[in-house]
């Protein structure tokens, strides 16, 4: 009879390590959710996922008369490790195998009774020693407070891949850089300005990344935002103007105290809130076009498969329009007149005062009409039946969230406060249905960390 025993460490006492019978007919699942065969308590092992690994009879067995064992990772958080190599998918079972779950997680070794030097007459029976519950006293981790080790006195020697996984080490990494280039700077207006609405708006994208929990490469989001910055620069800026603002009642530079807020708010809908998302929307397309001509994997990379693509491209995009709009329409325009009131340096002052919270504010801005139309985008891919209506719906409403926006300061500050509120809500609710509705939902790094809490 095969079985499984936890081996000892010095943060636990003997009796309350787990030893655990297999069974032909019973999988056997390792993890901290109590309908576990095998129960890690939550405290002691936060680095076990709710279901982390199963255990279970081969179906095929060989022709002699010993049976196989397979392990299986459940697509834990942490991963699980055989003989301290990361286990892909499933893998058979040998003697003096040691499993342990997450990289420095609790290790069990697989063995049977045929292997132990002596065997006990009755079969024993199929049990459980799982650790007592928390209040317990037997549940009191144990620490030999006479002893230190180099990793305590030394914790990066520990550490290893979980630094860069779980300390965000490469957003350290970038964030010191800017820092440096920032010092650099000082002086220049022009650099610094640049520089800190970049790594502003990098800094909020990925929040939004961190929340949609997709994988997508570096160079597929950045050629989307670029490809934005170079839309505006063309003459097809020109074409959408000439439309949105000249043929359709989209002239937004009038007054607003002399046309009133309903005269105002359509002119925005056509004029800013129609216009600037179709054009936005056109690099999300441009990748779904191609991703759709490329073969595995480059189409998955590129292309929009589904809403969580949708959302990512498009809050890229977004950054891209923000970043030129800010730095290169209405941070130069509020200096100026600044300056002349003011002097330069005041005026300088007034444009870095402008361009943090116009940047830092995209997240309930741009980004969120964007992500938002991104969603249906790519919702209308997985539902091609009604990709019209989709679309449509995910236009309309991002214009007229976008349209409110630009409309409401006009009334009331703190109307304008509510928009940027509901327009975060309603990004928020299109990421979270996402994730639902991936494909790729037990590949989700939001979604796995959520689950595994």
């Amino acid at each position: 009879m095969a079985f499984l025993r936890q081996l000892s460490t010095k943060r636990l006492c003997e009796k309350i390590l787990i030893k655990k019978y297999l069974s032909e007919t019973e999988e056997v699942t390792l993890g901290r959710d109590p309908t576990c065969q095998i129960v890690l308590e939550t405290k002691m092992y936060r680095m076990v996922s709710r279901r982390h690994a199963l255990i279970r009879l081969q179906a095929e067995q060989t022709t002699t008369n010993s049976l196989r064992w397979e392990i299986c990772d459940l697509n834990s958080v942490n991963g699980t490790y055989i003989n301290g190599q990361k286990l892909q998918e499933c893998q058979i079972l040998q003697v003096g195998d040691r499993i342990r779950l997450g990289y420095n997680g609790p290790e069990f070794i697989f063995d049977n009774l045929s292997n132990q030097k002596s065997t006990p007459s009755v079969s024993p029976p199929l049990v459980n020693l799982n650790p007592p519950p928390v209040n317990s006293v037997a549940d009191v981790e144990v620490e030999d407070t006479d002893s230190i080790t180099l990793t305590q006195l030394f914790p990066i020697a520990s550490t290893g891949k979980q630094l860069a996984k779980k300390a965000y080490l490469y957003p350290g990494i970038i964030t010191v850089i800017f820092v440096v280039l920032m010092f650099l700077t000082v002086g220049n207006a022009g650099a610094f300005n640049v520089l800190l609405a970049t790594y502003i708006a990098s800094a909020a994208y990925y929040f939004v990344y961190q929340l949609c929990g997709k994988q997508k490469p570096w160079w597929v989001l950045f050629g989307v935002a670029l490809t934005t910055v170079l839309i505006l620069l063309s003459p097809i800026l020109t074409v959408f103007i000439g439309v949105f603002r000249i043929i359709l009642p989209g002239d937004i530079s009038v007054n607003p105290q002399e046309v009133g807020f309903f005269d105002f708010l359509i002119r925005m809908f056509f004029g800013a809130g129609l216009m600037e998302e179709l054009l936005k929307a056109l690099p999300v397309f441009l990748a779904l076009l191609i991703g759709g001509n490329l073969h595995s994997p480059w189409r998955n990379k590129i292309g929009v498969w589904e809403p969580l693509d949708g959302i990512l491209l498009g809050t890229a995009s977004a950054v891209g329009f923000t970043l030129l709009e800010t730095l290169g329409q209405y941070v130069p325009s509020i200096v100026d007149s600044a300056s002349l009131q003011l002097g330069v340096d005041a005026g300088e002052l007034v444009g870095l005062q402008l361009l943090i919270p116009r940047i830092l504010g995209s997240v309930a801005g741009h980004m969120a009409y964007s992500g938002y139309f991104g969603y249906f985008i790519g919702l209308s891919v997985l539902r091609r039946r009604n990709s019209w209506l989709i679309l449509g719906v995910g236009y309309f409403t991002a214009s007229i969230l976008h349209a409110l926006w630009n409309a409401s300061g006009v009334l009331n500050i703190f109307l304008l406060a509510f928009v940027g509120v509901v327009s975060y809500a309603f990004l928020g609710a299109a990421i979270l249905k996402a994730r639902v509705l991936s494909p790729t939902r037990n590949e989700n790094f939001a979604t796995q960390a959520i689950v595994n809490k």
